[in-house]
């Protein structure tokens, strides 16, 4: 979501701008823009199109000093006055991610300076405001307008009059300095940074930087100077090729038995030590679990619930991140808070987490799919998973790492808890995932025959009990994401209580049927369906005993995983709203109006 990249240097950045940029896209954005300085010119080109638009514009231009952004709407529609940079007084332009939540404050008093506002955005009050406070010196304009804003945001800024220079500021949301040869950049994800640098500086709350090409420096908001370490990142973005696939929501998928085997990797026992240097001791304490996350992340916890309670006799509850923050809850010094993020960068998430601290839960362990994120440096505890780096918008590989991680901490909780006396047998499961994914995966064939029949209706029902549940919210929540079919997903029992006078011949009623406990709850919830003249599509496993019928449509997966199981029935699910969503011709890795790094609220 938004995406910023920065330089200043002695060669054209025009290309690295570009490329940043490029390598941004799968945040999501609808509109795009650069910025380039020098003494005499502020040189503006912006599009509503797509990076390669832009390039095309950008072609002829060159220039030393720069910014350059991909914008998600928040204040204002998508268009050309609302992209970003955004200009102040022909002289000051500035591109930013976030919200600044006391713009309507700072507008009213800029009006009153006699600035004009010629964007719906809140951004430009940030441009206006520095130019208000400007007297020579850009980066002590920046950090003065930066004390005042409110909210959460990352902030770029160019000026002729400061040639040669880009200061930045972070609150909330990420901003990182990349640095090179005779050569400085900022970008708030060093995947931008990709084949141009691996040096790497994370900034910090309240952190004010400006860069040139011969070094950079940073301080607080009162202008005292602070050290930012340097680390050495891999940013070459190799695993961002697309390959022989059509889509990276495709290539993702097809990636998760790699995935699974890379977070497994080094996996031999069930020990503390999965989740950091002072696990055992935390661990050791817990008395309940809290988990905190958003989206697809969220739905990863529902399914970890059911772990720890079953296998670790341990309380857990699951919270939607944007939510938590906002009610009056009971803290537990005791609680194991675990976040959950693919990006690490997720503004609820972080929000939820500060929340937590706030009440004196200090005990957080982050499962993250990026070792430099926020998240991974704000927990006390970190599990990493190695799904690699995920473009499409709709999380899959993610998702099932995380469902490692979440069953790794179950069984750790278990074994410090009550002892775990078939840790081997489980630990075998786990490591045979990859080779049971494939096995999924080849299902797939069958998968596109039943995704023909989807892409032409508007409304699906997902069915799911217990563990698998989650499965099915996960399985609607793609649906919807990629194809723009509505769906909803319910515990099977639910039907009766409302959900059943939707069903329909036009409502495809997907159905998740493992071989468990409550197979055959399920198949009389199944019955209620086709009694209404709903259409079924079942994901057995094997030896479910459910049959293809009339009105009754069935894929069986080749063998059950027991507690496993939801990682191996998740997969179905992806491949059914990929080719659904390919049917309709949806832009299957942006989906409209979405973002894959949420990092406003």
């Amino acid at each position: 979501m938004c995406g910023i990249v920065g330089a200043a240097a002695r060669r054209d950045i025009v290309p690295f701008l570009i490329e940043g940029l490029r390598r941004l896209e799968y945040r999501g954005y609808d509109s795009c823009g650069l910025a380039l300085v020098d003494e005499h010119n502020l040189d503006l080109v912006r599009t509503v199109s797509r990076v390669n638009d832009l390039a095309s514009r950008a072609k002829e231009r060159r220039g030393v000093t720069g910014i350059a952004h991909t914008r998600w709407a928040t204040h204002g529609a998508p268009a050309t006055e609302n992209a970003h940079p955004i200009v102040s007084g022909g002289d000051i332009a500035v591109v930013h991610n976030g919200i600044i939540e006391n713009h309507d404050e700072l507008r009213a008093e800029l009006q009153g300076k006699g600035y004009r506002f010629e964007s719906q955005t809140d951004t430009e009050v940030i441009a206006h405001l520095v130019h208000s406070l400007y007297e020579g010196d850009l980066h002590d304009a920046v950090r003065r307008a930066a004390a005042r804003l409110k909210g959460a945001y990352a902030i770029a800024l160019v000026s002729k009059r400061n040639p040669g220079t880009v200061v930045g500021a972070r609150a909330g949301s990420p901003l990182v300095v990349g640095l090179g040869q005779s050569e400085n950049f900022l970008a708030s994800d060093a995947l931008a940074l990709g084949g141009t640098t691996d040096r790497v500086a994370y900034l910090e709350e309240g952190d004010v930087v400006c860069i040139d090409e011969r070094g950079w420096k940073v301080t607080n908001l009162d202008g005292r100077a602070v050290t930012r370490e340097v680390r050495t990142v891999k940013t070459s973005g190799v695993a961002a090729e697309l390959g022989p696939y059509r889509h990276f929501m495709q290539k993702e998928i097809f990636e998760q038995p790699r995935a699974v085997s890379d977070t497994l990797e080094g996996v031999r026992a069930v020990t503390p030590a999965l989740f950091g240097a002072d696990a055992e001791a935390v661990l050791g304490e817990t008395k309940s679990v809290l988990i905190l996350a958003c989206g697809t992340s969220y739905y990863a916890g529902l399914v970890a619930r059911f772990w720890i309670e079953e296998l670790a006799g341990v309380p857990c509850s699951v919270e939607i991140a944007s939510e938590y923050r906002y009610r009056t809850s009971v803290p537990d010094a005791k609680a194991l808070v675990v976040l959950i993020s693919q990006s690490g960068e997720t503004a609820d998430t972080l929000s939820a987490l500060k929340h937590a601290q706030s009440l004196g839960q200090e005990n957080t362990l982050a499962i993250c799919n990026v070792a430099s994120s926020a998240l991974m440096r704000m927990t006390r505890l970190h599990f990493l998973t190695h799904a690699g780096v995920e473009i499409g918008v709709a999380s899959t590989k993610a998702f099932t790492t995380q469902l490692v991680g979440l069953f790794l901490l179950a069984l750790t909780l278990a074994k410090l808890r009550r002892g775990l006396p078939s840790e081997e047998k489980l630990v075998k499961a786990l490591r045979h995932l990859p080779s049971a994914l494939g096995a999924v995966l080849a299902l797939e064939p069958s998968i596109i025959a039943w995704a023909q029949r989807f892409a032409v209706k508007e409304h699906a029902l997902f069915l799911g009990r217990g563990l698998h549940y989650p499965i099915a919210l996960e399985g609607a929540l793609k649906l919807k994401e990629i194809s723009y079919i509505h769906a909803e997903a319910y515990p099977a029992g639910e039907l009766k209580h409302g959900p059943l006078a939707l069903v329909t011949a036009e409502m495809p009623v997907v159905t998740v049927a493992p071989n468990d406990a409550l197979l055959e709850k399920l198949k009389s919830n199944m019955q209620e369906v086709r009694a209404r003249g709903g259409e079924l599509y079942v994901f057995a496993d094997a030896d479910t005993r459910i049959a293809s019928s009339t009105g009754v449509h069935v894929v069986r997966l080749p063998e059950h995983y027991g507690l496993l199981s939801p990682i191996l029935h998740v997969v179905p699910l992806q491949l059914l709203a990929y080719h659904t969503a390919l049917a309709r011709g949806t832009d299957v890795d942006k989906p409209r109006n979405l973002a894959k790094s949420v990092t406003v609220e």
